[in-house]
């Protein structure tokens, strides 16, 4: 689904993908965009669409916005990281303890009832391919937001991972505690 802000920025929703990663309640990693995926608007980011928007925002020492639900009047983080790899546009930030919306977002995300991410973006080039699908050579990337509906069906968010990573370190946690009492009890005279 593509989306207008005011006449120019438009929204781009995509789901997390599976690696998508949140720790600690506050840390995000995942993809919000990747490249060569038709959406549910017909629309295709192209490699390399982000490249020019990106070097610009850092030259002049600014950061793409992380939004709640794209509203501008609440921003719930700091996106640390924003790069164009092999795969798409891959995000990390961080969602802020002091800010009420970033809490409640944690826990959306967690119980799993907030699954999306989505740019807010304003196109500069796009063509049209034989099938009528936009293909977006390069657009102007002002925001990434965490929403309830996402556009790009291929990408999932996953709490697997997360899950399973506490769940190893309690394993881990486990196996070193009975392995003290063993030694300690093997050390006990009977």
């Amino acid at each position: 689904m593509t989306m207008m802000y005011g006449s120019e920025l438009e929204q781009k929703f995509a789901r997390f993908d599976d690696e998508l990663t949140v720790s600690d309640g506050q840390l995000i990693a995942g993809y919000a965009s990747l490249f060569g995926a038709t959406d549910q608007g017909g629309d295709i980011v192209q490699k390399g669409a982000y490249g020019r928007s990106l070097s610009a925002l850092e030259a002049k020492g600014h950061r793409v916005k992380m939004l709640w639900q794209h509203n501008p009047a609440e921003p719930i983080g700091i996106w640390d990281e924003v790069r164009e790899d092999e795969r798409g546009l891959y995000v990390k930030g961080r969602l802020l303890d002091g800010v009420a919306r970033a809490r409640e977002a944690a826990a959306l995300i967690s119980a799993g009832a907030i699954d999306g991410l989505s740019i807010g973006y304003r196109t500069v080039r796009a063509t049209k391919d034989d099938q009528g699908r936009r293909l977006l050579s390069e657009v102007e990337l002002w925001e990434v937001s965490l929403v309830t509906f996402p556009m790009l069906p291929q990408a999932r968010v996953s709490q697997r991972q997360a899950d399973e990573a506490k769940g190893d370190i309690l394993h881990d946690l486990a196996t070193a505690f009975d392995d003290a009492r063993r030694k300690l009890a093997a050390r006990e005279p009977r």
